[in-house]
């Protein structure tokens, strides 16, 4: 039985890896000792590995290594970056004409080329995208992403993801009341506000396309992702749902039934998110509590008034450290009281949860995850590794013929003004 067929099958995409400056690349050397990535690093991988998993065929462009296309030596180490599920690799040497030919190459059939680099990288390597790269390829996609704006104050300074979100509004949001703003990781910058942000920008051009039939430079932030993505407490900060400080408000931890409490037994947690009435008296009823236990005496008893909210909290507080949290789960699964246990990463690692593409599609699914022991393992790609078969799918290209290797690096075959 033939596979199905999945949404990018046939998507050609180019994914640049290892281009940076000089100084970031030292700067990425010295802290992988101590294994901590770059969001330089993750927000363009990311959006490639969408695409990987949905059928594209991505190829990430390496830098040179003396053991890269070997066919005698080990490869070289993995890379530092983990997100290449379903991606091929070459090495390349752009300062090199007969190495950057190799590229053009590629561009001439790719339809997706992701530039995840600071503002002038490509440009300083002669691969500006409007006067040269869609020239050579009208039909191709440039899809570049940085972290701040390309205009405005913060353009020309580099930044991480805290620092994206920070100028973006979104950190303010987030953190207990009376407390400093707490990051969330690296997750609403470089993931969902970068990487995610720029795939459906490239589907939005490739859409685009099918009409005009011409490419286009998608420019994606992760200050604007994030500050799109968070659309909804911008617009409720003039309701009663988010128009008190940080910490306060209905969904930010001020509200005791949208809030996460501590179980009996110590370090684990039960979320609880009973906001509508009759969710609530779910919530009510599991925890054996009624109306009255839940109010000061002489209080207006209305559960919205944030004055009777920590009173509330103190009550819950109480009750949920009288059971453990398999205890809790017993007694709300299969209820609507939006009551569940808070499960750890290595939880559900151990118990075999897989991680799925990020929408289930009928007729043409993505491509699964089973390469990565079901998402919680995998990751690093052997520079070169794929990429020679890649070449020949895309190009029809065969070493020695049309390419060769040459410091670590492919290089075209006859390309003039090439020094090898």
């Amino acid at each position: 039985m033939a596979a199905p067929l999945t949404p990018l099958q046939g998507i050609r995409v180019v994914e640049l890896a290892g281009l940076a400056p000089g100084q970031f690349t030292t700067w990425i050397m010295t802290i992988a000792q101590f294994h901590w990535p770059s969001n330089i690093l993750e927000i363009g991988p990311f959006a490639g590995l969408m695409l990987s998993d949905y059928g594209a065929s991505v190829v990430r462009i390496d830098r040179p290594h003396p053991r890269a296309h070997s066919q005698s030596k080990a490869p070289p180490a993995p890379t530092l970056d983990a997100l290449t599920r379903h991606k091929t690799s070459i090495s390349l040497d752009l300062k090199n004409p007969a190495s950057k030919a190799v590229l053009l190459s590629l561009l001439s059939k790719a339809d997706v080329l992701i530039d995840p680099y600071r503002p002038g990288v490509l440009e300083k390597l002669g691969l500006c995208p409007t006067t040269v790269l869609l020239k050579h390829n009208p039909r191709l996609i440039v899809a570049r992403m940085t972290g701040f704006r390309r205009d405005g104050k913060y353009k020309d300074m580099a930044g991480h993801d805290i620092n994206y979100i920070a100028v973006s509004g979104v950190l303010s949001l987030l953190g207990r009341e009376g407390e400093k703003p707490y990051p969330p990781g690296n997750i609403l910058g470089d993931f969902a506000g970068g990487g995610a942000v720029c795939f459906q920008g490239i589907l939005l051009a490739l859409l685009a396309r099918q009409t005009t039939g011409k490419g286009q430079v998608v420019n994606a932030n992760m200050v604007d992702g994030s500050a799109y993505l968070a659309t909804f407490p911008r617009l409720a900060r003039q309701t009663p749902m988010w128009d008190r400080p940080r910490g306060t408000n209905v969904l930010d931890g001020g509200c005791p039934y949208y809030d996460t409490y501590e179980t009996k037994d110590k370090g684990n947690y039960f979320a609880v998110g009973a906001l509508e009435p009759q969710f609530y008296a779910e919530l009510l009823r599991g925890l054996n509590l009624e109306d009255k236990d839940l109010f000061p005496p002489g209080s207006n008893q209305a559960r919205q008034d944030p004055d009777n909210w920590p009173y509330m909290r103190s009550v819950f507080e109480k009750r949920f450290k009288e059971k453990t949290r398999n205890e809790w789960a017993a007694v709300f699964d299969g209820t609507d009281a939006c009551a569940t246990p808070v499960l750890t990463m290595d939880e559900l690692e151990k118990e075999g949860y897989d991680q799925r593409p990020v929408v289930g599609l009928s007729g043409t699914p993505g491509l699964g995850i089973a390469s990565d022991n079901g998402g919680w393992s995998g990751g690093g790609i052997h520079p070169g590794s794929g990429g020679e078969e890649t070449l020949k799918n895309w190009l029809g290209w065969h070493r020695g013929k049309d390419f060769d290797v040459h410091n670590g690096a492919l290089v075209k075959v006859k390309v003039d003004g090439a020094k090898l």
